[in-house]
C-alpha cells in the first residue's frame, strides 16, 4: 500500500507538513474545509479505522494529542476546533489511509445534514 499521504510523509510530495516525530507526520489540507484544516497522519500504513489492530490505541492517542497540540500553536484552542476521523466509503473517506482532520478558525456548523 502506498497512498498519496505515504508519498507526503516520505517527501516525495510536496505538502506544508507542520509536525512530524517518529510515528505521525501532520500537514494542511490541499482543499481546506475551515481556515485551519490540518491532516494527522500515522507514518504506519493502516488503510481505515477498522483496520487499526488492537495494540494500535497508543498510536491513536498520539494522533488525537498532536492535534490538540496544534490546535493550541494554532490559536484555535480557545475558541474550540472539530477532530473528524472518516472510516470507509460511507462514511467519507476519501484516502485509504487513517487520518484525522483536525479544523477550526470559523464556527464549525452541525455534525451531519439531517435528511
Amino acid at each position: 500500500m502506498s497512498t498519496l499521504f505515504t508519498k507526503i510523509i516520505n517527501g516525495e510530495l510536496p505538502s506544508d507538513k507542520v509536525y512530524e516525530d517518529d510515528q505521525v507526520c501532520a500537514f494542511r489540507d490541499i482543499n481546506p474545509a475551515a481556515p485551519t484544516h490540518i491532516l494527522i497522519v500515522p507514518r504506519k500504513e493502516v488503510a481505515t479505522v477498522d483496520d487499526l489492530a488492537d495494540d494500535d490505541g497508543a498510536l491513536v492517542g498520539k494522533m488525537i494529542l498532536v492535534a490538540r497540540d496544534l490546535a493550541r500553536s494554532e490559536g484555535i484552542a480557545d475558541s474550540g476546533y472539530r477532530l473528524i476521523i472518516n472510516c470507509k466509503d460511507e462514511g467519507g473517506q476519501e484516502v485509504p489511509h487513517l487520518h484525522l482532520h483536525l479544523m477550526g478558525g470559523r464556527p464549525m456548523g452541525p455534525m451531519v445534514v439531517r435528511t
